[in-house]
């Protein structure tokens, strides 16, 4: 059967990409493998899908390449999901640092873009939702592709790649984006668990006595730090701000965290100044838990009250709780891993359309391309803005 595109990968990217395209009057056809259609934005949010960051810019969005996602970001803006989301009657609400959640369900975004689809049929296009597919086979042969699935040939000028990555396997995700892209002479950026919870070892397992645990900090990672919640668990060290810095993180390098984050130079020998007769967890306690500041006092090896403590040891104590060195050995992997680091060579594609510049008529839009962004609705902001793209060019 002809069409005028084939998506495969059935998620937020391909059905974005899919009502695009409908909506100019082209024949569509989504192949989802898994037996419904947008199963990441149904878990997303915790249930009511953190659909975009109001504040998203290129600058939130990790690639070998900072420049590619300028485009697309440019031209189709959080603004505009919003607008769209509104216009569906759909309420929504901000929480901190720009996210925006659905007041009820995650579900009205499926939906939405489910009715984006039909809308296809008053512009003369046709958009065709086929899930449980099983793609066996991808052929280029005289200009046009041919999609063998479920037993099937399916045939289109322009062939979509939307099929994720290999975070959250459970969910069925798997590679198949890169061996596809590979096939067609593309290059792939190494992958890689990202927004991921870090793993301890060595002395930092001591820390596993506190898992539940959380506490704000400034978590950095290289040049790159976040403030925002840390979680320590019992495999290590997890919460938004590990998320965040866990996609700058490389294997061997430290990670460090300020537990007492806005103070300034010398406050602890003004607390001594103010209240010596005050011990040093009493202090801590007001930034962190209990449990939090009875071993961090415990590891500064600082006990006693503060009239008792050196000013050297309280500057070094400073010190140490401004930028608290944890080595990770690893993280828990892509079953973990919110999105993929890395995917499709953006060197490969034009940031213009998505489209392969050495392969006509092939595109590669959302996570399954090199562009990561940061926690907080800014992947699905790309997922929109890379499906509006190649919708617009199909």
């Amino acid at each position: 059967m002809s069409h005028d595109a084939i998506i495969l990968g059935g998620g937020a990217a391909g059905l974005f990409c899919a009502a695009q395209a409908g909506q100019r009057g082209k024949r569509v056809l989504v192949l989802e493998k898994a037996d419904t259609v947008g199963k990441k934005i149904l878990i997303s949010g915790g249930g009511r899908c953190n659909f975009t960051n109001i504040g998203a810019k290129p600058e939130n969005f990790l690639s070998a390449n900072p420049h590619f996602a300028k485009s697309a970001l440019r031209r189709y803006t959080a603004r505009d999901f919003l607008d769209l989301v509104e216009a569906h009657g759909i309420a929504w609400h901000e929480k901190t640092l720009g996210q925006l959640f659905c007041d009820q369900s995650a579900i009205q975004i499926v939906q939405m873009l489910l009715d984006e689809c039909d809308k296809a049929h008053a512009s003369g296009g046709h958009v065709e939702i086929l899930t449980g597919q099983d793609v066996s086979e991808v052929v280029h042969e005289g200009g046009r592709y041919a999609v063998m699935a479920n037993g099937t040939a399916h045939t289109t000028d322009s062939l979509v790649i939307a099929t994720g990555g290999p975070s959250i396997p459970k969910m069925g995700a798997t590679d198949f984006a890169y061996g596809l892209a590979r096939q067609f002479g593309l290059k792939v950026v190494e992958p890689r668990p990202a927004l991921v919870p870090l793993t301890l070892g060595g002395e930092d397992v001591l820390f596993r006595e506190l898992s539940g645990v959380a506490t704000d900090v400034v978590a950095k990672a290289g040049k790159t730090s976040f403030a925002e919640a840390a979680l320590l668990t019992h495999r290590g060290l997890s919460g938004p701000a590990i998320l965040q810095v866990s996609s700058y993180w490389t294997h061997g390098d430290p990670i460090h965290l300020d537990f007492c984050p806005g103070q300034r130079e010398g406050w602890l020998l003004e607390h001594k100044r103010a209240t010596p007769e005050t011990q040093l967890v009493a202090i801590l306690r007001a930034y962190m838990p209990e449990r939090l500041a009875k071993i961090l006092a415990e590891r500064l090896g600082l006990s006693g009250v503060l009239h008792s403590i050196s000013d050297k040891a309280l500057r070094r104590a400073e010190q140490q709780l401004a930028r608290w060195e944890f080595r990770p050995n690893g993280t828990e992997g892509f079953a973990k891993a919110e999105v993929t680091a890395g995917g499709i060579s953006t060197a490969d594609l034009s940031s213009q359309t998505m489209e392969a510049k050495a392969m006509p008529g092939l595109f590669a839009i959302g996570e399954a391309v090199d562009v990561t962004g940061w926690l907080g609705g800014y992947n699905f902001q790309w997922a929109w803005s890379s499906g509006w793209a190649a919708g617009q060019a199909i």
